[in-house]
């Protein structure tokens, strides 16, 4: 259940409150907006429902009480004033703000990740992508090159000023890449890979999750949920696309799902047209789209070669395709009133 407090609620009411809920044996989460502050109980029990609700009914400075039924509590739209912007090394994604993370798939060398993190900053990307912990289909496919990757892309965000978002394929990855990135990415073959959830969640870094392969929404926002529920609410939603019987593509993008998720959830949701269409002619127009139907956002795969990548070859954009899918991103944005 959410207490929504009233717009002139003191800090002290805000504390009692809180109070009130943690000595009943809950947890309270604080959500300041700038019209309203709401107190979240977590862990409340339907038979301690309604004496909870009846404690605060009362009080002079609650606006009203709220049940949530929804199973994922603190990313539900009820339990925050307002959508969120989540920070990423001082970038900030969601709400009036389209961003867009670009780099490689997979960190190959220090000369690759340098080349193309210089191109994507060029072409206005504001975030740097790259994999060090690859999760392959195929034992035998690349793997990534581990700590020795973190650090050339640590080096690269030290040229460029770009931070870094990086994967983490197992909870033993988090630390090590807590050290070196600005975000973890939990890949779509780990979204419900739950002790990886918590790990990164407790890492303290925004956290970047991708919707599984044939992952309903609410198994994505129960996903959400593990990270958030160990105090970190710095999440964002990426859609890559999900599986169905369709051959043509790589990946079905389901763009109609990002309305959807933005009706249920305070989360930031940004797209990515890379994994989902698998071919790099297919990503600018779906990178168009996504500006269109209100995505937060795009992560997209560039690459100084593609044709020679040890990663994903067929879906990477070359730095001169990617300065003009940006520049009709920038274009697309402007009509909607949007900074990119």
């Amino acid at each position: 259940m959410i207490v929504i407090l009233k717009r002139s609620a003191t800090e002290e009411q805000v504390q009692r409150v809180c109070a009130v809920i943690e000595e009943a044996g809950f947890k309270a989460h604080v959500s300041r907006g700038e019209e309203r502050t709401i107190v979240g109980a977590i862990g409340t029990s339907p038979e301690m429902r309604p004496r909870l609700m009846e404690m605060f009914a009362g009080q002079s400075f609650v606006d009203r009480v709220v049940p949530v039924l929804k199973p994922y509590k603190l990313v539900s739209v009820e339990a925050r004033a307002g959508r969120s912007v989540v920070e990423v090394g001082g970038v900030p994604v969601g709400v009036g703000h389209f961003t867009v993370i670009a780099g490689p798939c997979a960190v190959e060398s220090e000369e690759q990740v340098m080349t193309a993190a210089r191109a994507v900053k060029e072409a206005g990307a504001r975030l740097l992508r790259g994999g060090a912990y690859k999760p392959r289909t195929s034992p035998y496919d690349f793997q990534g090159l581990g700590e020795d990757g973190l650090k050339m892309l640590a080096a690269a965000r030290d040229e460029t000023g770009l931070p870094v978002v990086t994967e983490a394929r197992s909870p033993g990855h988090v630390e090590t890449a807590a050290r070196y990135a600005d975000a973890i990415q939990i890949g779509a073959r780990n979204m419900q890979n739950f002790d990886l959830l918590t790990e990164a969640g407790r890492s303290g870094l925004p956290v970047v999750l991708k919707r599984g392969l044939a992952a309903t929404v609410e198994e994505w926002l129960k996903a959400a949920e593990y990270v958030a529920s160990v105090g970190n609410m710095n999440i964002i939603l990426c859609e890559r696309g999900v599986r169905t019987f369709e051959q043509s593509l790589r990946f079905t993008q389901d763009l109609a799902i990002v309305p959807v998720v933005q009706e249920l959830s305070h989360l930031p949701v940004i797209v990515d047209p890379s994994h989902a269409s698998g071919r790099r002619r297919l990503v600018p127009p779906v990178c168009r789209a996504a500006v269109a139907i209100g995505a937060d956002g795009l992560l997209v795969e560039v690459h100084p070669d593609p044709d020679r990548a040890l990663c994903d070859p067929a879906q990477q954009l070359r730095p001169e395709q990617f300065r003009q899918v940006m520049q009709q991103v920038r274009d697309l944005a402007a009509v909607m009133g949007l900074s990119v």
